[in-house]
């Protein structure tokens, strides 16, 4: 009997259902293994883990692309394997790229420091400005690539309007959707041709692996993937087994990220030695309105600016019990980072403060822990500064 499309959290867990005969364990077999015999004289494809086809690969694989309403998908060793091959598999020497200008530190190092090196020419564009997009084109402009919700302000991009800029003008728009997640957000369901993941964050969910992850079109997957073959850049099985135990309680674990998020920003809206509170889902948003329609929730991370800067945000570090003091995010432990000295050490000062990240500024990544043990953590240290 069919009853219609499986939910988001139906789907993290069994991917397409498929029967199973009797005697299949219930949770998957972990396929330790680089390479697998070959019949002699063979034509089938050959299975090596390099090639991203062991049976663990697969698996996720399949299930990611049931998510995000892909034909197809990829993970890769990293989070920056998944952003290079993706844009690799679009871009060739001579094109031009038009970027958001609100990415990623590491991404932006990637584009102004290597991407010349292969002929590829890259412009950074105020994203929100719909006709900059338009105004930055060039003949030889091949593709299009912002990440929404941005890293560290949390900003939610609409790119409708450049997804149909892009399919005016024949060019590639890919989207890094990792602090979403497919269930927050499924930017190919808005015109998207790529989305893109760092596995390592939400996917995973335990701050035990490192990967990325492309899904899009079947055509678009096979050139990730022929380059990845090419780079070396695929996934190892256990860490693929690993992402599989993960995914299995993404919907439940990004709702409670959802909720604890919005509770912990109402507080902080709240408290006066915080000068200012980055969250979508708080009204004082610039963005509210458009994350209302396009988001399924806000997500757990947070932005705070303290009063008092570096010596507040130094002594409000120290002083906290439960959050703990660390890079990355979308664990299921509440983390907190200074993009100061992280995401954009390599800006001075004052270019932090016109991209709005002035010192005291504090990334949260929130956790599964009790909300109010959290907002009670945060008072504390907040006293004391």
């Amino acid at each position: 009997m069919d009853h219609g499309p499986l939910g988001l959290s139906t789907r993290a867990i069994h991917g397409s259902f498929e029967p199973r005969p009797d005697g299949t364990p219930v949770a998957p077999v972990l396929a330790q293994s680089a390479t697998f015999t070959h019949p002699v004289g063979g034509t089938r494809e050959t299975l090596y883990a390099r090639y991203g086809n062991n049976p663990n690969q697969i698996a996720i694989a399949r299930r990611l692309a049931n998510l995000e309403g892909a034909e197809s998908a990829l993970f890769t060793s990293s989070g920056m394997g998944a952003i290079a091959l993706a844009h690799l598999a679009v871009l060739r020497p001579g094109d031009h790229l038009l970027s958001s200008a609100w990415i990623y530190g590491g991404v932006h190092r990637l584009f102004t420091q290597e991407f010349g090196r292969f002929g590829i020419e890259v412009t950074f564009v105020q994203p929100t400005q719909a006709r900059a997009w338009k105004r930055a084109l060039r003949k030889n402009t091949r593709a299009l690539f912002l990440e929404s919700p941005t890293n560290p302000l949390l900003r939610v991009l609409d790119i409708e309007p450049l997804a149909a800029l892009c399919k005016t003008e024949g060019l590639a728009l890919l989207v890094d959707a990792t602090f979403a997640t497919p269930v927050n957000f499924r930017p190919l369901e808005h015109g998207a041709d790529i989305v893109i993941h760092s596995a390592t964050k939400y996917l995973n969910g335990h701050s035990d692996v490192l990967a990325g992850a492309v899904a899009g079109s079947e055509s678009l997957i096979e050139e990730v993937r022929r380059l990845m073959k090419l780079w070396g850049q695929a996934l190892d099985p256990f860490a693929a087994w690993l992402i599989d135990r993960g995914m299995r309680t993404l919907a439940v674990r990004m709702a409670r990220h959802n909720a604890t998020g919005l509770a912990v920003a109402e507080w902080c809206a709240r408290q006066p030695g915080i000068a200012a509170v980055h969250y979508p889902g708080l009204p004082s948003h610039p963005d509210h309105d458009l994350a209302n329609r396009v988001l399924n929730g806000y997500g757990g991370m947070l932005g705070i600016e303290l009063v008092g800067g570096v010596p507040a945000a130094e002594r409000f570090l120290r002083a906290l019990r439960i959050v703990t003091h660390a890079p990355s995010l979308g664990g299921v432990e509440t983390l907190v980072s200074e993009p100061r000295v992280t995401s954009h050490a390599s800006l001075s000062a004052d270019e932090r403060a016109e991209a709005g990240i002035p010192d005291g500024f504090l990334r949260f990544s929130l956790g599964l822990e009790d909300a109010d043990d959290l907002i009670a953590d945060m008072a504390q240290a907040l006293a004391g500064v």
